[in-house]
């Protein structure tokens, strides 16, 4: 110990920044646990929709219509919270929101775990990891009227 203690008054600058890199790493870690939703890649959630997850499309109705993943139900990331009670029955089930980049989809994701959804996903990468992966989406029946004049 007294060698240690001996390290320390001659090395204020290395034990000084050890002490910040313990913090560093330490307050990461607490935050990183706080977080109660994971972000899933595509495959993963391929597989909890095939387990039957329910998806939940962030994005603008446009962008909704263009299309989306699978049977995603659209509900506007401004509007999650006041439907939240609409999702109720899937409270203790699994739900993945997506967006167009994932950023969205983790403060929804934080929104929903606040009231109270136990199983709460954020796909990573949303929209844009999908259609990289070459993942089909799903367009609505006006974007495909739309589409065809």
């Amino acid at each position: 110990m007294h060698q240690f203690l001996e390290y320390i008054a001659r090395h204020p600058y290395l034990a000084g920044g050890a002490v910040l890199a313990a913090l560093a790493v330490a307050i990461n870690e607490l935050r990183e646990s706080m977080q109660a939703f994971a972000a899933l890649s595509t495959l993963q959630t391929v597989r909890l929709m095939n387990q039957g997850a329910l998806l939940v499309d962030l994005r603008s109705a446009e962008a909704y219509a263009a299309g989306h993943i699978g049977e995603a139900r659209h509900v506007p990331a401004a509007e999650l919270a006041a439907q939240a009670e609409s999702l109720a029955r899937w409270r203790d089930k699994n739900v993945i929101l997506y967006c167009d980049s994932g950023v969205t989809g983790a403060a929804a994701a934080r929104t929903l775990t606040k009231a109270g959804f136990t199983k709460v996903f954020n796909l990573e990468g949303g929209v844009a990891a999908w259609s990289k992966d070459n993942l089909p989406l799903v367009k609505s029946p006006a974007a495909r009227k739309g589409g065809a004049k």
